[in-house]
């Protein structure tokens, strides 16, 4: 088994294009890879795969400290997903004019948030199980939490801002690319299928 280091784009693809409960990464690659060639993937051959000679077998695996074997695929730790129904979707409580509004991406991250908890008030806490890749620190930065002083606890400069209209807080100092894997990750426990998290994450 090899490991492998991944950046953030290639593992926000990934994790979108998780089809099952507890899918590996993997699995994932298998099914993403024979596609490359219709830019469904762009990734040099080199970082993931190891040829032998003599032997048409190509071996590549995701290294157990990245943020995509943390996961495991989306939702695996999580137990059953339901599949949202369309009086709860989040696209009945998104104003594209507000968002439009916004002059930054940490004031259109929060109100898809806000969207998103609107539309799944009971099952929201979920979210608080999204964490990045575990670090050599003791204490593992959260994304989401009940109360800034937790995430203020968990890491430095998380600059915690409180999802509007609801109790929960999530860290704004991320870039773009992690609040998009971080709405991926949302979207995706809360039942959103693979279309919806794809348009879910690019109103950001």
């Amino acid at each position: 088994m090899k490991n492998i280091e991944i950046d953030d784009e290639l593992y926000l693809h990934i994790v979108s294009n998780t089809q099952a409960i507890g899918e590996s990464a993997s699995s994932i690659l298998r099914r993403l890879l024979p596609l490359r060639d219709n830019n469904q993937l762009s990734v040099p051959a080199s970082p993931l795969v190891t040829e032998t000679k003599g032997d048409d077998t190509k071996q590549g695996e995701l290294s157990q400290n990245t943020d995509v074997a943390d996961s495991n695929a989306v939702g695996a730790e999580f137990g059953e997903i339901e599949p949202i129904t369309r009086s709860e979707s989040v696209f009945n409580f998104i104003n594209k004019e507000e968002l439009a509004m916004q002059r930054g991406a940490v004031g259109r991250f929060l109100l898809i948030l806000a969207a998103l908890y609107r539309a799944h008030p009971k099952k929201f806490n979920i979210v608080t199980n999204i964490a990045p890749k575990v670090s050599a620190r003791k204490n593992k930065r959260l994304y989401f939490a009940l109360s800034e002083e937790i995430l203020t606890a968990s890491g430095s400069s998380t600059k915690p801002k409180q999802v509007p209209q609801s109790p929960f807080w999530v860290i704004t100092n991320s870039n773009t690319t992690r609040k998009k894997m971080m709405l991926t990750e949302a979207a995706t426990l809360l039942g959103y299928d693979e279309n919806d998290v794809i348009k879910i994450r690019e109103l950001l």
